[in-house]
């Protein structure tokens, strides 16, 4: 039944009601009326500690009770978002800015080109394929078609070496799981043999095949929230039943093993990397060129990262971070693999994140001060060109073949959509390839980059964008974007959605934390286990600078971060109230004492460290979200984001987390939670669907902070 705006308002926000509190002692006056959410008597004990976790009943998503609170939760959401009123407006800017032409990088896959396109509101991007760069392009894969409202989308593709077969996967609903399916180039036409239960995989092909990484089928109720254990490296042949494929590879007495297969570009090497977290691999290698060939162990451990990039002759060229917190690029042998030299030494003031071949060069990107460069080396190691972007940016995509004499790459910043340049090795020259137009005046606004202490004394860079001419007057709303952690590292990029809220005055503010990888592994471990209270610290000290020099007040902060930074964005909404406005933690990981029980989750225990460590336990206690939540605290205006089919971070997180605060808020700021339908962690979302997110997001947050 639909009620008007003036009955939802005296239902769920002039409603005054008791909240009982879990050890039913005092009551507190609430200003909303949320969904009834029981509570359990459930304690578990952590070493000696005792800790109680009323709303268990909510890591079960198939039951009748969950999907109840799930409906509830979000009529109250929406009847809320509803009462906004420029919330259409926005949503008719975002379409605005939104609907425009743009393409990515072409790359070349055995003989053919391909590039993403999308006309502007098309839900996914579509794939295109030319015979040439100077050949007209034709739509190869259209993900839109594949399901009616968008969610299918693309992910991994490779191709045969001699160019018979492209094989693709998508994902549906968002979700990590996987299918693999292979198109005969000759007929455009697609085989039976669909590969299914992929997850974490690309796909290595070796002469009419592929090597693949696949999981062993789960129980139906249990595909989207399952520990992820023995996973297994399977090799596939065309045109025959998966059941038949081969085993290559297992682990059958360690479970929490990820693998990946990796063929060089000339088939002689087969590399299998090995890893227990999202961090530090080991990697083995085989000839297959000699059919008795065994594997030979090139690095053993998981202290450190080693990416190979290709092979150059009998050699193996490994990006590594071992004995190079900044990395370096080695040559290996892998028949003697002690013999190894540094072919791009270590840069103490730049990170190197990745090296592409094309043609006989190396292209290296770096980053410095989270900001992009490049260099040209020869096969040799040494420099060729250095190639800088027009503005602080990042280099978003190098796209270069072994056997083409130029590469392109895309440069992206916070006011500078993607443009796409062409590189041509013999004269050192780049050429604009592709400039996307928008309805947008970009020289209104300008991006800086600050320093500040953050309270141990470290200094932390941050990004500010903001219309010129900007007054420091201590009024201007900001919203602080972070994450800190996994070694990612956060470099200007552009979003449509950011132009909204520069428009509204605005300043976006994305500091670079502690626990990414903006300065190396150092700044990485630097976030980490122990050390995860720096992360916090680092977000906090941003907020307290921008209050510090006049740029705003905590009345008008808005702070923001997905996944990891859902992490972060409970941790400091939960430790520091009194400094933000609205927190809006998006997918996040808000239950630390039983992540590593869901999906994937177990890997992240290198940044973490888990409850089944008693070392740990106290530190997951003494940040962990869910449980710092205190009673009668008035806590900023909050917005939770997730979605259903979330099996990466799987929505039980948010659900617990709203509950609690829902029930031990101080009533005064509304806690709110909005549950995404047919959507995951984030990869692939339809454009409608960001749209629909953005519109909530910014609405919320500029109607929590206008009525201050």
């Amino acid at each position: 039944m639909k009620l008007n705006t003036f009955i939802l308002l005296l239902l769920f926000i002039s409603m005054q009601t008791n909240a009982q509190q879990p050890n039913g002692q005092a009551t507190i006056q609430k200003k909303y009326q949320y969904p009834l959410a029981h509570k359990d008597t459930i304690t578990d004990h952590y070493f000696g500690i005792p800790v109680e976790d009323p709303y268990r009943w909510l890591e079960d998503d198939r039951s009748e009770a969950t999907k109840k609170w799930v409906d509830q939760e979000n009529a109250f959401t929406e009847s809320i978002l509803r009462s906004i009123p420029d919330r259409e407006q926005i949503r008719s800017r975002l379409t605005e800015l939104w609907n425009y032409p743009r393409q990515s990088s072409p790359f070349r896959m055995g003989k053919y080109y391909f590039f993403y396109s999308n006309e502007g509101m098309q839900n996914q991007n579509v794939l295109n394929l030319m015979t040439s760069l100077s050949a007209k392009s034709v739509i190869f894969i259209d993900p839109n078609s594949l399901s009616p409202d968008g969610t299918t989308s693309l992910t991994s593709l490779a191709m045969h070496k001699d160019s018979r077969y492209f094989s693709y996967g998508i994902s549906r609903a968002g979700s990590d799981w996987n299918d693999f399916i292979i198109r005969d180039m000759s007929t455009n036409k697609v085989l039976d043999d669909t590969l299914h239960w992929v997850k974490f995989s690309g796909m290595a092909w070796y002469k009419d095949g592929f090597y693949y990484s696949r999981y062993d089928q789960p129980s139906l109720g249990d595909k989207l929230k399952k520990k992820n254990e023995f996973q297994k490296i399977y090799y596939h042949k065309a045109g025959t039943p998966q059941h038949v494929d081969k085993l290559i590879y297992e682990d059958t007495k360690n479970p929490q093993k990820i693998f990946g297969a990796q063929v060089t570009y000339d088939e002689t090497y087969l590399i299998i990397s090995s890893s227990i977290s999202t961090s530090g691999n080991e990697l083995v290698v085989t000839k297959l060129t000699d059919p008795g060939s065994n594997y030979i162990q090139l690095f053993s451990g998981y202290d450190f990262d080693r990416t190979v990039i290709d092979n150059d002759g009998t050699d193996l060229l490994v990006l590594t971070n071992e004995g190079a917190p900044n990395r370096k690029l080695i040559r290996i042998n892998p028949e003697n693999p002690q013999i190894q030299t540094d072919l791009i030494p270590e840069d103490s003031s730049s990170v190197l994140e990745s090296v592409t071949l094309t043609g006989r060069m190396l292209v290296a990107r770096y980053m410095h001060n989270a900001t992009n460069y490049l260099v040209v080396f020869n096969r040799s190691g040494i420099k060729q060109d250095t190639i800088h972007p027009p503005v602080l940016a990042s280099i978003e995509s190098i796209t270069g073949h072994p056997e083409d004499n130029f590469f392109f790459f895309s440069v992206s910043s916070f006011t500078y959509p993607s443009v796409i340049y062409r590189y041509d090795i013999a004269s050192k020259k780049s050429t604009e390839f592709y400039r996307p137009k928008l309805n947008f005046d970009f020289d209104q606004y300008e991006t800086s980059q600050v320093w500040y202490k953050s309270y141990c004394g470290t200094s932390v860079p941050m990004f500010l964008v903001y219309k010129k001419g900007i007054h420091r007057n201590g009024t201007n709303p900001v919203f602080l974007y972070g994450y800190g952690g996994f070694n990612i590292s956060l470099t200007p990029n552009f979003s449509p959605w950011r132009l909204v809220l520069l428009e509204r005055g605005f300043i976006y503010a994305m500091p670079n934390l502690r626990g990414g990888g903006e300065f190396g592994e150092k700044w990485h471990k630097a976030g980490t286990k122990e050390n995860k209270q720096n992360v916090f610290n680092d977000f906090i000290s941003a907020a307290e600078f921008l209050i510090s020099n006049r740029f705003t007040d905590n009345k008008y902060i808005a702070i923001h971060g997905r996944s990891n930074g859902g992490l972060l964005v409970g941790a400091c909404m939960t430790q520091r109230p009194d400094l933000f406005q609205v927190a809006l933690p998006g997918v996040g990981v808000l239950d630390m004492l039983r992540y590593q029980k869901f999906t994937i989750g177990w890997a992240w225990a290198s940044d973490y460290g888990t409850s089944d460590d008693s070392k740990m336990i106290k530190y997951l206690l003494s940040y962990s979200p869910y449980h710092k939540i205190n009673q009668g605290i008035n806590y900023p205006a909050t917005l939770i984001t997730t979605a259903d089919h979330d099996d990466r971070v799987v929505p039980a997180h948010s659900f617990k987390f709203a509950a609690m605060l829902q029930a031990l808020d101080g009533g005064k700021n509304p806690q709110l939670i909005r549950i995404e339908k047919s959507a995951g962690h984030g990869a692939g979302k339809s454009t409608s669907k960001q749209i629909d997110e953005w519109t909530d997001i910014i609405s919320f947050t500029t109607s929590q902070i206008r009525r201050k």
